[in-house]
């Protein structure tokens, strides 16, 4: 594939984007490999500067400034249920800078945000197949990632080598991106302008690992969570749960944890 030249995309992106703009995009997931009749959807951003871009979900955004005015103003009472809305399967923050390459992913585990830098080039293959999506005309292209085949359509429209999720690296902006299984979907959906990137809440101790490191952290917690919690920030919970909350705890984060057994990203 014949790339845009990293300087010339560097101005082009400069001169486009000078003002911060928000891709929105409709995410289509199956979770649970034992239950494919069941598609969750949830809206995440694509949130783009001259610098670099940002995604994320739209409830890691909505919940995160519930939180960030409850703790300005002192009062911490809180709509349970709300909350619970707001809950999301993309709990996590891709950072992507234009200058250096980096693709940065931030997560959460327990009480830590740890932070990776991506480590496996995606290789695309063009291909001559062409459609209309929404108002764009885009071309076909093709990827191996991370356990998964991915078809992306990309529109030279939009003169920016991005996209939702990891996906980067196409001459035009990605309109649509899906796993050939039918289990991940990312559609855009509309753009807009916007004031700036946002800031999300980042408590707790920033651990920068490996992405070897991070996968087995993550396999430990989800292998026994509240193991997992007070093995961090000092080896001590916060609040020691009695042993039948323990248990209910327990119960709940493996239960769940069982039900997200289709992770994006197979090995």
């Amino acid at each position: 594939m014949k790339k845009i030249g990293l300087l010339a995309f560097g101005i082009l992106s400069q001169l486009i984007f000078a003002q911060t703009t928000r891709f929105v995009y409709q995410v289509s997931m199956k979770p649970d490999s034992t239950d494919r009749a069941t598609v969750k959807t949830e809206l995440a951003h694509l949130d783009v500067s001259a610098d670099g871009s940002v995604f994320y979900a739209e409830n890691r955004l909505k919940r995160d400034s519930i939180l960030s005015r409850m703790r300005q103003t002192g009062s911490f009472n809180f709509d349970r249920e709300q909350m619970q809305s707001l809950r999301t399967n993309l709990d996590f923050l891709i950072e992507k800078n234009y200058k250096t390459g980096a693709n940065n992913y931030k997560a959460r585990i327990a009480r830590d945000q740890y932070v990776y830098s991506e480590d496996r080039a995606m290789n695309w293959k063009i291909l001559p197949e062409t459609a209309t999506i929404g108002e764009y005309k885009t071309q076909k292209a093709e990827t191996e990632f991370a356990g998964r085949t991915w078809d992306a359509w990309f529109t030279t429209d939009i003169p920016l080598q991005d996209g939702p999720y990891k996906f980067s690296g196409l001459p035009g902006l990605i309109v649509k991106v899906e796993d050939t299984k039918g289990d991940y979907s990312f559609d855009l959906k509309e753009s807009r302008k916007i004031d700036g990137l946002p800031s999300f809440d980042q408590r707790g101790s920033v651990i920068t690992v490996k992405r070897a490191a991070f996968e087995k952290q993550q396999v430990q917690f989800r292998k026994d969570p509240l193991a997992a919690i007070s093995g961090m920030s000092g080896g001590r919970m916060r609040i020691q749960p009695n042993p039948d909350q323990r248990r209910q705890m327990e119960e709940r984060m493996k239960q769940e944890a069982a039900r997200n057994n289709n992770p994006i990203e197979l090995k």
